[in-house]
């Protein structure tokens, strides 16, 4: 992963290097003695002149210019024509002696050479000795040395600067539009699709977030359906009971004792139809930390619940020997016997209610068939939402069940798939996904 942390820290390292890099350069260009000959005021032309005035034979003119220049700047020239004779103004014997003395590297002057061609194609060698506190001051007055490297150094940290905000405040831009339509419940997740593929921290802030949000998006849906259908089914009920109290009101004390059992009847249901919905809420509350499944031992525990419930059934459980999931216990128990006693409730009497298990190397699939009458084509894409119940279907329930089943199953990250089996009945396959 390319953290941020370290894309910060190397760019500021690198900014530094850069601009140490480009400041010894700078002033390594500004010491060459070409640079300095062709900008100095005192170098830049004084070879030619001086050439132009001795071969035209003003020698004494060509002395005072020489003069004139040691005096101004403070620069020494000594002249040395093809056979090394002085020609002009020899070097001091003070700078001289001192040269002898302390070696080249330690002199308080700049020694520079030139060899110049004339017009008549005589050689000459020019040798100049500039102090080194003139050879600064004109740096420092003509801006070189300090103004040239602050102006580089401010623009490579600018850019380098701009370039590090950009790459963080654009993706914190798009967290934040996306805060506000997660707020607005308008949340669309591909707006942080392309941030969520950046390898460091803010790509992994995007992923975690989209994933919040599209749990955060998924439970607000899902809460407001629940209550949109709740407040539906509720009314039914109610309105039954309503009924119910208004005539035994108005009955007579015989009439009244039969009136009781309609009462209690309705209640029962009233009561049945708030557990279930209770019990698909809790399925989008946070689980605990998941549990070591014994499938067989799970399986046969509701098989003998289902049995105290219709004796007359006949249950086979295959394949579930040493099978063990990582799981929920309470919501997967949930799942499978909701839909193990909805195929009690269609099959007939004498034929088995078949469970086979298999085990894969990815997942464990749980396969629950009847041989009742099984559901029309039409319906099967609609099983499993809430409150939904196929319109041939005689048996008394709430239409939750199956939605609890399929809840439960997707909140272990697997699929539950619903149809008609090729020989009759019907089949619920549970698709489990192993992650250890």
């Amino acid at each position: 992963m390319r953290s941020l942390f370290w894309r910060i820290l190397g760019a500021f390292w690198l900014a530094l290097i850069l601009t140490g890099a480009l400041t010894y350069l700078l002033v390594r260009m500004f010491n060459q003695d070409d640079w300095i000959l062709n900008h100095h005021p005192s170098l830049k032309n004084f070879a030619s002149t001086w050439l132009q005035l001795y071969e035209s034979g003003e020698r004494q003119q060509a002395q005072r210019f020489l003069q004139q220049q040691k005096q101004q700047y403070r620069i020494e020239t000594q002249i040395l024509d093809e056979n090394g004779l002085s020609l002009g103004r020899d070097i001091s014997p003070r700078s001289a002696a001192l040269e002898a003395k302390r070696g080249l590297h330690h002199l308080p002057w700049r020694r520079i050479t030139q060899e110049v061609t004339s017009k008549q194609g005589a050689s000459y060698l020019f040798v100049y000795r500039m102090p080194h506190s003139e050879l600064g001051a004109w740096q420092r007055s003509y801006g070189l040395r300090p103004m040239s490297a602050l102006i580089i150094a401010l623009c490579v940290l600018t850019l380098m600067s701009l370039l590090l905000t950009i790459s963080i405040t654009r993706p914190l831009n798009r967290l934040r539009d996306a805060v506000h339509d997660l707020g607005r419940t308008s949340y669309q997740d591909h707006q942080l699709a392309k941030l969520a593929t950046r390898r460091d921290e803010l790509g992994t802030l995007a992923l975690d977030f989209n994933q919040m949000g599209q749990r955060l998006q998924g439970l607000i849906s899902s809460q407001r359906q629940l209550l949109r259908d709740v407040s539906h089914e509720l009314r039914s009920p109610l309105a039954r009971l309503q009924i119910a109290l208004a005539l035994a009101e108005r009955a007579q004390p015989e009439e009244q004792k039969a009136l009781w059992p309609r009462l209690q009847l309705e209640c029962q249901r009233l009561d049945g139809l708030i557990n279930e919905i209770l019990a698909l809420a809790r399925l989008d509350q946070q689980q605990t930390a998941k549990q070591s499944i014994d499938i067989a031992q799970l399986l046969s525990k509701l098989r003998e619940d289902a049995l105290l419930l219709q004796p007359d059934q006949t249950i086979t459980i295959t394949g579930a020997q040493h099978s063990h999931y990582k799981g929920w216990p309470d919501s997967l128990q949930r799942a499978l016997d909701n839909l193990l006693r909805n195929a009690v409730r269609f099959n007939p009497i004498g034929q088995p209610i078949e469970i086979h298990v298999q085990r894969q190397a990815q997942e464990l699939i749980i396969r629950i068939r009847d041989h009742g009458p099984g559901v029309d084509e039409q319906w099967l894409d609609r099983l499993g939402e809430t409150f939904f119940r196929a319109p041939s279907q005689t048996q008394p329930g709430y239409g939750l069940g199956l939605a609890i089943a399929k809840k439960a199953v997707q909140q272990h990250g697997g699929q539950l798939y619903m149809g008609n089996h090729p020989q009759g009945g019907f089949m619920a396959t549970v698709q489990l996904p192993i992650t250890d």
